[in-house]
């Protein structure tokens, strides 16, 4: 008998959210960071800002592998099958372009 009922709890959707909520809040944590970094450690916004970015990069990190992990046979589907078509995808070299220039961006702002 095929059960038809909703699930109770949907663990892709939330590990999804899960890396999508702590990624955004990632620059936002460090930003503060880089604003109060003159401050000294024992100050207690310093250290609230900095403790925030390092939970939240724990989340994305953990929530981000257990995606991976959840969505496996898709990913792997879809690496036999650039086996079979080789060559860059769009996505694949837009992804790289958006990497390059964030982090040219945010290393360079310190060269002056």
């Amino acid at each position: 008998m095929k059960n038809t009922g909703t699930k109770w709890f949907n663990l892709r959707g939330f590990v999804m959210l899960t890396a999508a909520v702590s990624g955004l809040g990632l620059p936002i944590t460090g930003l503060a960071n880089h604003w109060h970094q003159m401050e000294s450690m024992l100050s207690v916004s310093r250290h609230a800002w900095m403790s925030a970015h390092n939970v939240l990069g724990v989340l994305f990190i953990v929530s981000s592998v257990s995606h991976a992990l959840l969505n496996r046979r898709t990913f792997l589907n879809h690496v036999r099958g650039r086996a079979v078509r080789p060559g860059i995808s769009k996505e694949a070299i837009g992804a790289v372009i958006l990497v390059v220039v964030m982090l040219s961006i945010a290393v360079g702002h310190a060269i002056h």
